[in-house]
């Protein structure tokens, strides 16, 4: 069974885009480095399909909606390659 919370690495992805999981290194600390391979591809696809949507930008709602789900992405993805680095020594 796979150590992630939501089930897979595409739903943790997905619920940390959405701020339901707040990334720490202790949330990855649980993983093995085959897990975290995937979670760091599922996240790099989430965060390329977030920059691909476009709102309206009379639509400033939604504009902030999908920053704010960038940012969490970016968080997380930068907390993972320091964790890596850090795990390798």
């Amino acid at each position: 069974m796979a150590a992630f919370p939501s089930g897979s690495a595409w739903a943790m992805a997905r619920d940390i885009s959405e701020g339901y999981i707040m990334v720490t290194e202790l949330t990855y600390r649980r993983l093995t480095s085959p897990e975290l391979d995937k979670l760091s591809f599922e996240l790099g696809r989430l965060l390329r399909d977030l920059r691909a949507e476009q709102p309206d930008l009379a639509d400033t709602l939604a504009v902030q909606k999908r920053n704010r789900r960038i940012q969490r992405i970016n968080g997380a993805v930068v907390m993972l390659r320091a964790f890596r680095l850090k795990r390798k020594r």
